[in-house]
């Protein structure tokens, strides 16, 4: 017996808001399927038919047809620590977000640092799992970038790393953002110019110690150079260090923020004032970088931006779409403040 009123449990089909939104149903298809061969006003009738009628695409079926699975990982190859303790990594996830926000795509993050980690990662990701990877704090010669490429993963880098040939990065001036740093020292008379560079198995450590390297060269001006992992921690060993080997050392150029910020702690600890005797720059101009005692002096560079672009020519290679460039390389420029 029909009741009147009752609602019937049938989910509206994909002809029906074809039907509604007076187009054909590949019109609709392609609207769902995020692709951009659709006109405007097209894309608006399906997507209020849509709304109208609650329709709820069936991803497991369209999975079948596209070999699509609308979801996109993020690997980050570094600690727990790192990931949430470090202001650079939760700008690049914010800018991935943001460029994700309306294509329907939904983001995995992984962390990957193990030879083992990286085996099982390397065979999830080529199961068809995800439609495309992001790669952000690779060493070199890490084979997972290559593997995933031959393997019919759309993969896009953040940063390249040394021995690595990737068919699509994006990265900062980090050459010049250094030279930017070093030159404003020499400029204000400092002469005893000490860098706590990054590691020189990862591109950004190589070209931010190449860009102190040449500044100095210019000024004729000697080198003084210790390493760091980017962290506060190592940033403070390796001022301690600087310390005990030149005493009159007069600025340290430290290639990120928190080694910068680790750096200020022990010369405060020694007796050094900043920037009185030593003044002090980083590279990241992130978050912390205004509330430091005194506020840090930095090479600013887009965290989000650079995420925002790492997603934008992911999603174009996993939509088949032409690169005009495959590489974007942002700019950086110093924000100077009270401690250099």
């Amino acid at each position: 017996m029909e009741v009147k009123g009752a609602r019937t449990s049938a989910r509206p089909t994909l002809e029906e808001v074809a039907a509604r939104a007076g187009v054909g149903r590949g019109t609709v298809s392609r609207v769902i399927n995020g692709s951009p061969k659709v006109s405007p006003q097209a894309r608006e009738s399906v997507l209020q038919a849509i709304s109208e009628l609650g329709y709820v695409p069936n991803r497991a079926a369209r999975s079948l047809v596209t070999r699509r699975t609308d979801t996109v990982a993020l690997v980050i190859s570094e600690s727990e620590q790192r990931l949430f303790g470090e202001p650079f990594f939760a700008g690049i996830v914010r800018g991935i977000s943001n460029a994700l926000a309306d294509t329907g795509l939904q983001l995995l993050l992984t962390l990957s640092q193990s030879a083992t980690q990286h085996a099982q990662l390397e065979q999830y990701l080529t199961g068809q799992h995800v439609d495309g990877v992001l790669l952000i704090s690779l060493h070199r010669g890490d084979p997972l970038p290559g593997r995933l490429e031959s393997g019919g993963v759309p993969t896009v880098l953040g940063g390249r790393p040394p021995g690595i040939d990737p068919i699509s990065y994006v990265d900062v001036d980090n050459l010049g953002g250094a030279r930017q740093a070093v030159d404003h020292l020499i400029r204000q008379g400092r002469r005893r110019i000490a860098t706590i560079a990054g590691p020189q198995d990862m591109g950004v450590g190589i070209n931010r110690l190449e860009g102190y390297r040449e500044a100095l060269s210019e000024a004729g001006l000697p080198e003084l150079i210790v390493f760091g992992d980017f962290s506060d921690a190592s940033g403070a060993a390796a001022t301690a260090d600087l310390l005990d080997r030149d005493p009159e050392l007069d600025a340290v150029f430290a290639a990120s923020d928190p080694m910068a910020l680790g750096a200020m702690r022990v010369l405060k600890e020694r007796g050094r004032r900043v920037p009185e005797d030593v003044a002090v720059i980083g590279f990241d101009d992130s978050i912390d970088a205004p509330f430091a005692a005194p506020p840090l002096t930095s090479v600013h560079q887009s965290v989000e931006g650079m995420g925002e672009e790492m997603a934008r020519l992911l999603i174009a290679r996993i939509r088949g779409e032409a690169l005009a460039d495959p590489v974007v390389i942002l700019d950086t420029h110093l924000v100077v403040r009270e401690s250099a």
